[in-house]
């Protein structure tokens, strides 16, 4: 009759989130019935951050590994805008290969470069206050990845683009681009736009990093099989 009971509140808690109620309430009514005992603001915040540790680690092993940013659609390294002509005129002329080579190229980059990226998201977690916590609590589902991006973008940034651009050389992207230019200029009559490599590659593993942690904090948020941890389960509600 308890878990019957319990379970009842939890699907109610759910249809009040789909009416867009706030995540702080909504998990203090998930936990007051089912673990009867009122939670105090400070150990919901510190559920917050373990859930966030969590994600970021999550998020930035799962791009890390091999074909991490590759074989994800979602957050895979495309050919730069700026030489998509660049690109069609290549592969008209049968380089196709070329052009393979230089999109794998800039993956494994942004794979190499991603692990470093774990410590500025757990110094960003130590550095939240209080206020902030509370905040994200009572956000939408991808609220602290919002955060994230505003406290962190620039300094990651900073701190990941010398990391890529090694990664770059380490994995040939340089060696990948030459090749594909020099094709390219072979071609009478085409001349080719300018690119900062380093820059693209950076912001677009940046960009994967944050879209990665986005939907681990929504899984956090949402899946009750997400919550691995004794705290996670006590605030945000158990399987």
């Amino acid at each position: 009759m308890r878990k019957i009971m319990i379970l009842t509140l939890f699907a109610l808690a759910m249809v009040a989130s789909s009416a867009k109620a706030g995540f702080w309430d909504q998990a203090k009514e998930i936990i007051a019935p089912a673990s009867q005992e009122s939670l105090d603001e400070s150990t919901i915040v510190s559920g917050l951050k373990e859930a966030l540790s969590q994600s970021a680690a999550n998020a930035v092993s799962s791009a890390a590994k091999l074909d991490g940013y590759f074989g994800n659609e979602a957050i895979k390294v495309l050919m730069p805008e700026k030489i998509r002509t660049v690109a069609d005129t290549l592969k008209k002329f049968g380089f196709q290969q070329q052009l393979d080579d230089f999109v794998l190229s800039m993956n494994r980059a942004a794979e190499h470069a991603a692990p470093q990226a774990k410590s500025y998201f757990v110094d960003a977690i130590k550095e939240m206050s209080f206020e902030d916590a509370h905040k994200i609590l009572k956000g939408n589902d991808t609220a602290a990845t919002d955060y994230f991006k505003a406290k962190m973008q620039d300094k990651l940034y900073a701190a990941f683009e010398p990391s890529v651009s090694s990664s770059m050389n380490e994995v040939g992207v340089t060696r990948a681009y030459k090749n594909m230019m020099d094709k390219y200029t072979t071609i009478p009559f085409e001349k080719a736009e300018s690119l900062d490599l380093d820059h693209y590659v950076t912001e677009k593993s940046l960009d994967g990093l944050f879209y990665m942690v986005g939907q681990e904090e929504k899984k956090v948020r949402t899946d009750p099989a997400a919550r691995t941890t004794d705290l996670l389960k006590k605030v945000f509600g158990g399987s």
